[in-house]
């Protein structure tokens, strides 16, 4: 049998990188494809000796013309800090990059996986958030490059499984965290963990009382990969994220506690278009990919807080 040659946009991304690394030991032969807008070379330097890694600097809102068995397009800055960077170009990211990797899978006959998102359902009202939800999002707000674009890359994909049977495959991914986030992201982990190491007072924006469910990057990659191998018949979409709740301000004193500091936790105005709840509906996962979050928030906090207090002390 020969091996399986994996693309993956967005490869030395938080995630990506840890996709590229968990293929590569599954056997696949790795192309990873990343523009170093919030991508970083540190994060697959690891991987660079292996003969059957290669990594290629390229903007997926341009064609890119390789021949592979299976897309992962993970390809767009995840954090609000990044994306409303340059919103107009996150869209592109979202929407021109689907098209062409869309158009190279359509070529190839290859299978797609496509990493949508929680924020397709932006401020939900329901709870928690089935496949089935349709969502509750702003169109013209400050999030909207990111939420829609998601949104029309997932549109995209359907009417490609529609009108030309191409081979895809659609997770909704919910917060996740882990070794490799960036410090200056602007996402909760990394902002909490970060202004513990530091002695900084932890910032929360809003009461506190919001809610997220936080996944191990370790188990989101099982998904990931679980939702890539499932037959054809399955497209998704399918929510991939830890089931259980957590108030920010339940995160942050926990936070606090795994670091052993005293930072104290002040208070700022909640940004707009911020969802109140979000927590995924898991019971797809279960069903079809027999998959659930398993790393407890303590030990994924612990390996978390362990990376940054190196990163922290080896930044200048």
């Amino acid at each position: 049998m020969s091996r399986i040659r994996s693309l993956v946009t967005g490869g030395a991304g938080f995630l990506g990188s840890h996709l590229c690394e968990r293929l590569l030991d599954d056997g696949h032969e790795v192309i990873c494809v990343d523009n170093f807008f919030t991508g970083r070379r540190a994060n697959v330097s690891h991987l660079l000796n292996n003969p059957r890694f290669e990594v290629l600097r390229h903007d997926v809102t341009f064609p890119l013309y390789v021949e592979v068995d299976h897309i992962y397009n993970l390809a767009c800055p995840a954090s609000p800090v990044h994306y409303q960077h340059d919103p107009v170009q996150t869209t592109k990211t979202s929407v021109h990059g689907a098209i062409n990797m869309l158009g190279l899978a359509k070529r190839l006959g290859a299978k797609i996986l496509q990493a949508s998102t929680s924020e397709v359902y932006g401020d939900p009202e329901i709870h928690p958030q089935p496949e089935s939800y349709w969502g509750k999002v702003n169109p013209i707000g400050p999030r909207s490059c990111y939420d829609e674009g998601k949104r029309c890359a997932e549109t995209l994909f359907f009417d490609y499984y529609r009108q030309h049977r191409t081979r895809i495959k659609v997770v909704r991914i919910f917060n996740t965290y882990g070794p490799r986030m960036l410090p200056d992201d602007g996402r909760v982990v990394s902002n909490f963990i970060v202004q513990a190491l530091t002695g900084q007072p932890i910032t929360i924006y809003g009461d506190g009382s919001q809610t997220r469910s936080f996944c191990y990057v370790d188990d989101l990659i099982e998904g990931m990969v679980r939702a890539m191998n499932t037959p054809d018949e399955f497209t998704g979409p399918v929510n991939l994220g830890n089931a259980d709740e957590y108030s920010m301000i339940g995160l942050a004193q926990e936070i606090i506690r795994l670091t052993g500091g005293k930072a104290e936790i002040i208070f700022k105005p909640l940004p707009v278009d911020d969802p109140r709840q979000r927590q995924p509906d898991v019971s797809l996962a279960k069903d079809i990919l027999g998959w659930q979050s398993g790393t407890s928030l303590e030990n994924g906090l612990n390996k978390t807080i362990e990376y940054f207090s190196k990163v922290l002390v080896a930044t200048p």
